[in-house]
C-alpha cells in the first residue's frame, strides 16, 4: 500500500523544508498544501486574520482530493498541511488509509524567528499565537509521530524515514 505523509504543524515549523529533504528519500510525489488554498483564504491570512473552520473546509477537501489521487495511482506522496485540529486530520484520513502524520514541532521563539525571516510567504508572524492556540497535538490513536524541527531538514527527514520503515510504511 502507498503511504501519504502529511507534514503537519503550525506556520514556521519547517514543513516545506522537510518535504524537500524527505521526498528523495521516499521517492514520493509532493504537494505544497498552501498552493491549494482558495485565494480568499490567502488574502485573509495575509491581512492578519486567522481562518475559521468554514474557511478551511474547501482547502482540506482539496488536500483530501490530492491524497485520493495518489492512492488511486498507487503512489507514495508527501503533502504539507497545518492539520491543526483532530477534526481536520480526520477529514484528511476519511477514506484514505495511506495517511500517516509527521507532526513537526518547535519552540515558539524558533517559530517566530523563522516566520520573520522567510521571504515572500503570505502568513504573518502575528498569526502564530492563534495557530498555537488552535493546535491539537497528534493523539496516540492517530497514525503518525511527532518530530522536533530544531535539527536540519535532512536530519528530520531521515528521522521520519526511519520511523516509517520501523512501522512498515516505506
Amino acid at each position: 500500500m502507498a503511504t501519504t505523509v502529511v507534514l503537519m504543524g503550525v506556520a514556521g515549523v519547517g514543513k516545506t523544508s522537510v518535504m524537500r529533504a524527505l521526498a528523495p528519500r521516499l521517492l514520493a510525489t509532493t504537494q505544497e498544501g498552501d498552493e491549494l488554498h482558495p485565494a480568499a483564504n490567502v488574502e485573509k491570512m495575509a491581512s492578519g486574520q486567522p481562518l475559521t473552520d468554514d474557511d478551511r473546509r474547501p482547502w482540506l477537501d482539496a488536500i483530501a482530493g490530492w491524497i485520493g489521487e495518489q492512492e488511486r495511482a498507487g503512489s507514495d506522496g508527501i503533502v504539507t498541511c497545518s492539520a491543526l485540529k483532530r477534526a481536520y486530520r480526520d477529514r484528511l484520513r476519511d477514506g484514505h488509509p495511506s495517511v500517516w502524520f509527521a507532526h513537526l514541532v518547535a519552540p515558539r521563539d524558533v517559530l517566530a524567528a523563522r516566520m520573520t525571516t522567510r521571504p515572500g510567504h503570505f502568513m504573518p508572524e502575528s498569526l502564530l499565537d492563534s495557530q498555537l492556540a488552535t493546535l491539537e497535538p497528534l493523539q496516540p490513536d492517530e497514525p503518525g509521530a511527532s518530530f522536533p524541527t530544531t535539527a536540519s531538514p535532512d536530519e528530520i527527514a531521515e528521522a521520519i524515514a526511519a520511523r516509517l520503515r520501523a512501522v512498515g510504511r516505506s
